[in-house]
């Protein structure tokens, strides 16, 4: 039994040094190559601050060679800094590229404002190049579905303009800087102002600078995250006569109203004329029903004896004269012979 429990202590002393051998292999892989790229590019990462940044959930390539990047060009970035930031959520490379660039263009820029504009949701880097090279900005935005702006001038006329705007980044301002929109909508708007403060359209096609140079004098690049170098009018067309349109369009309008009011009367009038042939027919039915009286009127006066029989064949002596008078004048009871 003795020589079987020395062979198992054997087995388990050699799993162990298996395990320690392994350990160091991946530590000598992982941690011996970025010592000493760190060491001899002056970065100045000890062994053990590899070993903090690995416990620390920190991705140790990313700090070196950000390090390492740095102290090449000539920037005193601390390593705290980077894991500070990294751990914070930002793009390491990308801020320390942004310094990279930012010092060759002889920009002030410091890691913390670098930071806080990566923090900040903004690309840091783009705002870097676009600080040394301007950027051209489509006004309107074609991306958006419109082409060109429409502006009326004072007598009426419309307008198609499409300007360029050139914005070089303001690095000061990025953080709380409003965005390229806010530069796309207030060139809009000076647009708009410009060209409808205009009497004449004539005069803006003949001198579209005037669009720009009253345009930049508003200050537009002000609270914003550029800084407007210029704004050129690429286009400039001739569209509707707006007044005139409008015109046309009241016509119009006064046409429908005035036809509604004259069938409003038509109605009224074709009402009142129902009413009177009503009362007409009324009244006529009120006569027939008085002279069917009269027969019995007169039946009355003979039983009464007010009415005597000469008196009744005069009666229809004048009636049948009268009868005949009609004939003659053609049942016109105002004719005279």
């Amino acid at each position: 039994m003795i020589p079987i429990l020395v062979i198992d202590a054997w087995q388990i002393v050699l799993v162990v040094l298996a395990i320690v051998f392994f350990g160091l292999f991946i530590f000598v892989v992982k941690y011996l190559n970025l010592y000493i790229r760190s060491l001899f590019s002056g970065a100045g990462i000890g062994i053990f601050e590899l070993v903090g940044m690995s416990l620390r959930k920190v991705n140790a390539t990313t700090i070196v060679n950000s390090r390492i990047r740095a102290v090449q060009a000539g920037i005193d970035i601390g390593r705290q800094q980077l894991e500070a930031h990294y751990l914070a959520g930002g793009n390491v490379r990308n801020v320390v590229s942004a310094l990279i660039a930012a010092n060759r263009a002889k920009i002030d820029l410091k890691f913390d404002q670098a930071a806080a504009i990566d923090l900040a949701g903004r690309d840091v880097l783009d705002a870097v190049k676009t600080s040394v090279n301007p950027k051209v900005i489509d006004c309107p935005d074609p991306a958006k579905g419109k082409q060109k702006i429409s502006a009326v001038a004072g007598d009426g006329i419309e307008l198609l303009a499409k300007a360029r705007v050139t914005v070089r980044a303001n690095i000061q301002r990025l953080v709380g800087g409003a965005t390229e929109a806010t530069i796309v909508a207030r060139v809009q708007e000076g647009i708009l102002t410009t060209i409808g403060s205009s009497q004449d359209h004539k005069v803006v096609l003949e001198n579209p600078d005037m669009i720009s140079q009253q345009v930049l004098a508003k200050g537009l690049d002000a609270g914003t995250a550029f800084e407007i170098l210029s704004i050129d009018i690429a286009d400039i067309d001739v569209g509707q006569n707006i007044r005139s349109k409008l015109q046309i369009d009241q016509a119009e309008a006064d046409k429908k109203v005035a036809q509604a009011k004259a069938e409003e009367r038509k109605a009224m009038a074709i009402a009142r004329e129902h009413e009177m042939r009503a009362q007409t027919q009324e009244n006529r039915a009120k006569v027939v029903e008085a002279e069917a009286q009269i027969p019995l009127a007169i039946s009355d006066a003979f039983h009464k004896g007010n009415l005597g029989v000469m008196d009744f064949y005069m009666m229809k002596n004048i009636k049948a004269d009268t009868s005949m008078r009609q004939s003659i004048s053609g049942d016109n009871p105002d004719h005279e012979d």
